[in-house]
């Protein structure tokens, strides 16, 4: 509620500046850290694995795709200066990924088939040993076996942070191109990665609502 002055005009009272102070340090802090969350989003390719179906046995074959497309990407992004040139690696390796995918499978006795695939997809917040992703888009590496009806598994494909030691992912990631503001994203600091993450996506949510 406003309150007048002497000369008839309206004053915000106290609370109501300290509130559109807040506002706008929230939207500028929001602003900044979708930022950096975008940025670093087109420094990763994540890797999404999609079993047959929920049945364990499906599920296990899952992680054998998965462990054998782990080992080709390894070799085949090593070298790799930054997440362009591993786009485009994997881009020309996708036909052989599928075969190999494949195999797995039949090494079991599984004659489902296998399709791979980069694309831009939505990922929800996700810790991994060491470090934890924002929600957010990300390009994807996207193997999805049978129907893809089964729950998926996923990491990081590029840098290789799926395979690197836990000590060892910050070096994995400044390797392939990642500064310091990427790195103290993905590090619990501040009030942990909850507070850190739930607000960017809160922002994100008001700043969608907005329609900007």
């Amino acid at each position: 509620m406003r309150r007048a002055d002497t000369h008839g005009k309206n004053r915000l009272l106290p609370a109501e500046l300290a509130l559109l102070l807040a506002l706008a340090v929230t939207a500028v802090w929001g602003a900044w850290s979708l930022q950096r969350q975008e940025a670093l989003a087109q420094r990763l390719i994540r890797l999404h694995v999609v079993a047959a179906s929920d049945d364990p046995s499906d599920q296990a074959l899952k992680l054998r795709v998965r462990d054998r497309v782990l080992t080709l990407t390894e070799d085949l992004l090593a070298g790799a200066g930054d997440a362009g040139q591993a786009r485009e690696r994997l881009e020309a390796a996708l036909p052989a990924l599928e075969a190999a995918a494949a195999e797995a499978l039949a090494e079991q006795g599984c004659g489902d088939d296998v399709t791979a695939r980069l694309e831009q997809m939505s990922f929800p917040y996700r810790e991994y040993g060491g470090f934890a992703l924002p929600a957010g888009e990300y390009t994807a590496l996207r193997l999805t076996i049978g129907t893809g009806e089964g729950q998926n598994w996923w990491c990081v494909v590029f840098p290789p942070l799926c395979t690197a030691a836990a000590s060892e992912w910050d070096e994995s990631a400044a390797t392939a191109g990642m500064d310091d503001d990427d790195l103290s994203l993905m590090t619990e600091e501040d009030g942990g990665y909850v507070l850190k993450f739930r607000s960017l996506e809160l922002w994100d949510l008001i700043r969608r609502w907005l329609g900007k």
